[in-house]
């Protein structure tokens, strides 16, 4: 009867250590589930961002392109830039004035 007594505790601890075992086990496959699950969501909302920044997109980098338009490849473009300003002279003599000449060209001449 010692040897059944002695048996039982030997197979009761370890029993005991088997469930230890497999509750230690379990655990740690939950963490590293917990762990994956955490990477695949910080993953996931990292995609969500990027693709909600419209200047990270590479297909929608054709489409943001401003348009041309039509004259701005011409060789004579902002030429009035570099042309100096006539400004107006006052005389004050009504037949020297610019005004006069102005009129007398186009009406007379």
């Amino acid at each position: 009867m010692i040897t059944c007594l002695s048996d039982d505790e030997d197979e009761e601890a370890e029993l005991m250590r088997e469930l230890e075992k497999i509750k230690q086990e379990r655990e740690e496959e939950r963490l590293r589930k917990e762990e994956e699950e955490r990477k695949a969501s910080e993953q996931q909302s990292r995609e969500e961002i990027l693709q909600g920044n419209p200047l990270t997109q590479q297909q929608a980098a054709g489409s943001a392109k401003m348009k041309r338009r039509w004259n701005d490849d011409v060789v004579f473009k902002n030429q009035s830039r570099n042309e100096p300003e006539v400004k107006k002279r006052f005389i004050n003599d009504t037949i020297r004035n610019d005004f006069h000449r102005r009129f007398l060209n186009k009406y007379i001449q």
